[in-house]
């Protein structure tokens, strides 16, 4: 049965209780609405350890003024009953007061993978981020902690957080869980209109294409700049960024050799309201 813990203290008396048992802990970091993207986390959590926290909170610190913290979709009882059919034991949701108590003004910004792309187009995103991360960590204690590739940056950022902080956890990730039509899942998804979601789902098409194009050496800035033209005559209404990045250091690649270790295609659109993000390997 999966446990519903709102506060730290009840949090970490049943992690206490597990370590005096030496039982291995997971932490699998959300923000709810848990689709099967989520659940895909869960498996990689459960697959690794005996004990597994869910988190289920609604970052502010993530959300700039004008984005979607208050629309953004909350239900716990389906995030109960989904940690529960994936083999969870705590659903860990706590309110914004809990996080964030009076006077809070900590902020942790992460440098190098942490500067460009997702930092430029959500100045302060990637600090909430970092923020939060370190803070669920601290709070849980886990042995390993899984993330999504879908927010590969965050990924970056979250991995480069724990080495420079000497914080003991294992970062786990786990590849982007797609529809059948190749569109990255979202909670945000569930905002688009199904015409939105027939242009939607040319995303990933476009990606791969434009992968395809660079590991058989086509030139790089030729590529991107068809890619993002593609993805304007798809119908998106904008192209927030198209790039290839390193897969570990994240600085910009401009051109591939054989040998090279993977690089990372990303894009982030805009499509009516929503703003949509996903990502390739390229080797």
């Amino acid at each position: 049965m999966t446990i519903l813990v709102r506060d730290i203290a009840t949090l970490r008396q049943h992690i206490s209780r597990w370590r005096a048992e030496g039982l291995s802990i997971a932490l699998v970091p959300t923000m709810g609405a848990l689709h099967e993207g989520h659940l895909a986390l869960i498996d990689i959590a459960t697959a690794n350890a005996e004990r597994v926290v869910v988190s289920a909170f609604v970052n502010p610190m993530q959300f700039a003024p004008n984005e979607d913290f208050e629309q953004y979709p909350r239900d716990l009882d389906a995030d109960i009953n989904a940690v529960e059919a994936r083999g969870g034991h705590i659903l860990f949701a706590p309110n914004t007061e809990e996080i964030y108590g009076d006077g809070f003004a900590t902020r942790i910004e992460v440098g190098g993978v942490g500067e460009g792309l997702e930092a430029n187009d959500r100045p302060g995103f990637l600090v909430g981020v970092a923020t939060v991360v370190a803070k669920l960590l601290l709070q849980c204690a886990p042995d390993s902690a899984v993330f999504g590739e879908k927010d590969f940056q965050q990924l970056l950022v979250v991995r480069r957080l724990v080495l420079d902080l000497d914080i003991p956890v294992q970062i786990l990730s786990c590849p982007i869980v797609r529809d059948e039509f190749g569109l990255a899942l979202s909670s945000r998804n569930a905002y688009l209109s199904e015409e939105q979601t027939g242009i939607a789902r040319k995303l990933n098409l476009v990606l791969r294409e434009a992968g395809e194009k660079i590991s058989a050496e086509e030139k790089i800035s030729e590529v991107l700049e068809r890619g993002e033209s593609r993805l304007l005559q798809e119908g998106f209404d904008k192209v927030d960024y198209l790039e290839l990045r390193d897969g570990e250091s994240f600085d910009a690649v401009e051109a591939l050799a054989p040998g090279d270790r993977p690089a990372r295609l990303l894009a982030a659109v805009r499509l009516g309201s929503v703003r949509l993000i996903d990502n390739v390997p390229v080797r």
